[in-house]
């Protein structure tokens, strides 16, 4: 046998016996955790109004001054455009503050939502 091969195999059973025996990593610690939601009922959320694509809107929502949602497009639609008009980007927002405030996590809008407030 080649001595390349000897060692090639060698390292090779090598390795797997090293990873035979290990715990697989559970999914949660692959998925992006939120934060807990009653972290933001008494906290200072605010809203910034942003362009985005093609002259539409969309918007930031801070806590307690520090970013925390970076949204420009229109949630849960296809395509990258924001909302028409800042009013509508602004209902939107305020919809996402007040399920923060009431500590819903993750704090998602529905079509329906947007369209019981006239922001689609």
């Amino acid at each position: 046998m080649n001595i390349k091969v000897l060692v090639l195999l060698i390292c090779f059973g090598g390795i797997m016996v090293c990873s035979y025996g290990q715990a697989p990593q559970s999914s949660a610690a692959q998925q992006p955790a939120f934060p807990a939601a009653n972290n933001y009922v008494n906290a200072n959320i605010t809203s910034k109004i942003i362009p985005s694509e093609g002259n539409t809107w969309g918007y930031d929502i801070y806590v307690e001054g520090k970013r925390f949602i970076h949204q420009l497009s229109k949630p849960g639609l296809p395509g990258n455009s924001g909302f028409a008009t800042k009013a509508q980007a602004q209902k939107v927002a305020d919809i996402i503050i007040q399920k923060l405030k009431k500590g819903q996590m993750p704090p998602s809008v529905s079509v329906e939502e947007m369209k019981q407030v006239k922001a689609l």
